[in-house]
């Protein structure tokens, strides 16, 4: 039978060789704190548990230097929707891993992350579905529903404030996806709190998603996102320069709200989003039967009349993205490559087979950047004009 010494001698052997493994590939196993303080606030997940995240303390020169990265994961865009997510990972700290894995943009290696590897890097789960912006103050007693992702936004920042984010001399919030458009969203916000001498910057990594009609011509995305809007009452915590202007539920899109944000952000999106072409462009509702399936999982097999279209909603992307980010302290990487999010993986962050794109410079095969280049050149301006794009498919690296 398995046991004594030294079956426990094999075990911490293999232990200790994952732990080898995972760091040779730029990877680090945080894990998970409670603000348990927040629930008296209100602010708290769909399901009334508390907010959560994962910390990994900062060192050396970076130990006031700070990283706040918001993970994605979607929308709940009414009652049904929100209650699939409530007793998930998605809607409760309950469910959610007790450790997490940093890479990308989070990992403590200097070779895979030269410029904020020994930053304060923390990584904040997402449990409320609507980027953080809700806030409904009565709750049902049926459902059990908790809208307060603007309170769970707020707690966070207080409680890392707290513990020692008040003394930042850089920072830079960022998120992917559903977070990505968090850190657009709470960019000017999260630059209110810090001291005033800090250098403070947003980073965006597949958060720029489009209004643009589906396949069958209607409005479909903007259909939804005003449903979140109205679910979570979002309105009032959307920022105040765009729904001044607008409808409210516009302001979800970044095309509407980032001409009047004030903090400098960088733009890291695919040209040809994988989410935004399945959901935005080709969703289910507008193809019953499936015709577009095999496309949307892999676009060398598209036809060449859905080839076209995709290109035009790439191109519909790429105006808006030009629209919205005119600012000269912003800054963007816009690659080829059928993905979504880029920065939390090694693959896509920096490896020998990143995304590496430069205007000047693709042909001739010189001084291509990664991504991981790009950002840390952008954030403390050794090359403060970053405005990459590169839009061809597939995208200029082994990574697809």
């Amino acid at each position: 039978m398995p046991g004594g010494p030294r079956f426990g001698r094999c075990m911490l052997a293999l232990v200790s060789l994952l732990v080898l493994q995972l760091r040779a590939q730029g990877i680090l196993t945080v894990g998970i704190t409670y603000v348990t303080e927040a629930v008296d606030k209100g602010a708290v997940c769909l399901d009334g548990s508390p907010p959560a995240y994962h910390f990994s303390e900062g060192s050396g020169s970076g130990i006031n230097s700070w990283l706040v990265h918001f993970e994605g994961g979607g929308w709940c865009h009414n009652t049904i929707s929100c209650i699939s997510r409530r007793d998930t990972r998605s809607g409760s700290s309950n469910h959610m891993e007790k450790e997490f894995n940093f890479s990308g943009i989070l990992t403590n290696e200097q070779p895979f992350n030269p410029d904020f590897y020994n930053w304060n890097r923390i990584r904040v789960r997402y449990c409320d579905g609507s980027s953080y912006t809700g806030d409904v103050e009565e709750v049902d007693p049926v459902t059990n529903l908790h809208f307060r992702g603007a309170r769970v936004f707020q707690a966070i920042i207080q409680n890392l404030l707290s513990r020692g984010m008040k003394n930042a001399e850089n920072a830079i919030i960022s998120g992917c996806s559903a977070g990505g458009l968090t850190s657009i969203l709470h960019c000017d916000q999260f630059r209110a709190v810090l001291p005033s001498g800090a250098k403070v910057k947003c980073l965006s990594d597949a958060g720029y998603f489009v209004n643009a009609n589906d396949i069958s011509g209607a409005p479909h995305i903007e259909e939804y996102f005003s449903q979140v809007v109205a679910t979570h009452g979002s309105a009032k915590n959307l920022p105040a320069s765009c729904t001044s202007r607008m409808e409210p539920s516009l302001c979800f899109f970044p095309q509407n709200a980032v001409e009047q944000i004030q903090t400098p952000i960088f733009f890291l999106n695919s040209a040809h989003d994988s989410w935004q072409i399945r959901n935005i462009l080709a969703p289910s509702v507008s193809d019953p039967q499936g015709i577009w399936n095999i496309c949307k999982n892999n676009l060398q097999k598209c036809s060449p009349e859905q080839l076209i279209i995709i290109q035009d909603f790439t191109n519909k992307f790429l105006a808006a993205l030009r629209k919205g980010s005119r600012s000269p302290y912003n800054g963007m990487f816009i690659d080829g490559c059928y993905v979504h999010c880029q920065s939390e993986g090694q693959g896509a962050w920096l490896e020998n087979a990143s995304p590496m794109i430069d205007n000047t410079a693709l042909k001739l095969n010189l001084l291509l950047q990664t991504i991981a280049k790009a950002v840390g050149d952008w954030y403390y301006d050794r090359n403060p004009i970053q405005r990459k794009i590169d839009s061809a498919y597939p995208c200029n690296s082994n990574f697809i």
